[in-house]
């Protein structure tokens, strides 16, 4: 099955580099993480598929193109430059999501002239490791004219002792510091080392990113070599689950080639030794049913550029709408399971939080907003516990639209014309000759009267006594029906 995989191949210059992005790269391939190693390192014939389908080059990096133009610091930093020039910063700190190509744009960095690769995992390393290399670095570059790349993942991991052992390096330029953290540096880098280092954040692969990738990696030599091809409902499913992250992609294709491959095995369909030796065999194809059965994930209908996007939208936010929460909960996990973007989602939320729950209970729009900037933050997959909690709470928290229908009436009055003027207490008093306009005259200051509630009139003429806002008796909109009648009393004086 190896061979079938094409998994003894290796790189053009007989190395493959292990790693852990999939754009591509698996988990360090056998090295303990944390431990220091130099070089690229030699593939084994197992290698995993993200393994084998790294990019050689910044022009085989899928996605990321903001960030991969001509004479970009990324591609200067390849090239064997400086980021910005002899006076600039030589150091990189790359942001994003998993599987979006970190590791891979350090591994391309490091094999440009004269480097040195040492990788550094700071869920193990401590100080003593980061003055170790710091040392053997500065020795590299003074005695055999080489610049060492250190790459520090998960940085946002070290505490501020160990990031302070990066700062001589870093600044002396003992090395070409490339850090990766899928947390927001400016919360977890400090301020030295962001100072020192340009921050580069990298975005989730598009769909049609993964899309490219997945083919390129049935077709090239180090993957599949042509031994398989894909339906265009395995490559949807594929494409769906991956959530952007090229990693996850590329280890669901492998999976599912190993499944079509046993399949056609068992009904002599291919003669494995003669597909890897000449291949000339007809190509497997790779089905909807091996993703599925490889992965134990159900290929969930949903387009997202058609129906059932905003079907099942639909449906989300009526259930929310209709206090149903265990149907909620449903429809959020088949939006997150076909790989809808969490942003959207929580977009959502905010709004049925403002427009179904209201007044009824404010928490729950100061639950939808936490819920959405928690989720920009944290990312996915940890991003659905947040998502769920925003939905329980408004599922099942009491519901008024009378702030939204309030506004709707508000805005058709306005379109039928109607509100002319402002009356001439509330107009502004502060400019010359506004007081010979009568500009002011007769404003009651609100805080001067009991209980800072002043009569007096405050809507134009045409709409004395319109009631826009009628609150339920829903949740806390029963405290504010009683308290409001009282305030249109006095500011009505009836």
């Amino acid at each position: 099955m190896d061979d079938l995989f094409g998994a003894g191949r290796d790189d053009a210059d007989g190395t493959d580099d292990p790693g852990e992005d999939g754009n591509g790269g698996a988990d360090h391939s056998g090295h303990a993480r944390g431990q220091a190693r130099s070089g690229a390192g030699s593939a084994s014939p197992r290698s995993p598929l993200a393994v084998r389908m790294r990019p050689r080059t910044l022009d085989d990096v899928v996605g990321q193109q903001h960030l991969l133009g001509q004479g970009s610091p990324l591609r200067q930093l390849a090239a064997g430059s400086d980021a910005t020039g002899p006076a600039g910063p030589s150091s990189v700190i790359l942001w994003g999501p998993p599987g979006t190509g970190k590791t891979t744009l350090a591994h391309v960095i490091a094999k440009g002239p004269g480097r040195k690769f040492v990788e550094l995992s700071a869920i193990t390393a401590g100080v003593k490791d980061v003055r170790r290399v710091m040392d053997e670095a500065l020795t590299a570059r003074d005695l055999f004219k080489t610049t060492t790349v250190l790459f520090l993942d998960e940085i946002h991991r070290f505490n501020k002792a160990q990031q302070d052992a990066l700062l001589p390096g870093v600044e002396n330029r003992w090395v070409v510091l490339v850090a990766a953290t899928t947390e927001n540096p400016s919360f977890s880098v400090v301020s030295p080392l962001l100072s020192r280092s340009l921050l580069l954040t990298l975005k989730p692969l598009t769909d049609a990113d993964v899309e490219g990738l997945l083919q390129r990696a049935v077709s090239d030599v180090r993957g599949l070599n042509g031994k398989a091809e894909l339906s265009a409902e395995a490559l949807a499913h594929l494409v769906r689950l991956s959530g952007g992250d090229a990693r996850r992609a590329l280890t669901a294709l492998e999976a599912a080639a190993g499944v079509a491959f046993g399949d056609a095995d068992d009904i002599d369909a291919v003669d494995t030794d003669t597909a890897a030796g000449a291949g000339t065999a007809e190509p497997v194809t790779i089905q909807l049913r091996h993703t599925e059965r490889a992965l134990d994930v159900a290929s969930v209908r949903y387009d997202r550029a058609g129906d059932q996007h905003y079907d099942v939208a639909s449906a989300f936010i009526k259930s929310i709408r209709g206090s149903d929460v265990d149907a909620a909960l449903h429809y959020l996990a088949r939006m997150l399971e076909a790989g809808e973007d969490a942003k959207f989602v929580a977009r959502r939320i905010v709004i049925s939080a403002a427009e179904d729950v209201g007044m009824a209970d404010p928490t729950a729009l100061q639950t939808a907003v936490a819920a959405a900037q928690a989720v920009q933050l944290i990312g996915m997959p940890e991003g659905r516990i947040i998502l769920a909690e925003a939905v329980v709470h408004l599922a099942t928290a009491p519901k008024s639209n009378a702030a939204y229908m309030g506004i709707n009436q508000a805005i058709a009055d306005v379109r039928a014309g109607l509100g002319n003027g402002i009356p001439a207490h509330l107009r502004d008093a502060h400019y010359p000759g506004s007081k010979q306009l009568g500009h002011g005259k007769g404003y009651k200051y609100a805080h001067d009267a009991p209980h800072a509630v002043a009569t007096q009139q405050y809507p134009p003429d045409d709409l004395v006594g319109r009631n826009y806002y009628e609150p339920t008796a829903n949740g806390a909109e029963r405290d504010i029906a009683t308290r409001l009648e009282r305030l249109r009393k006095i500011i009505r004086g009836k």
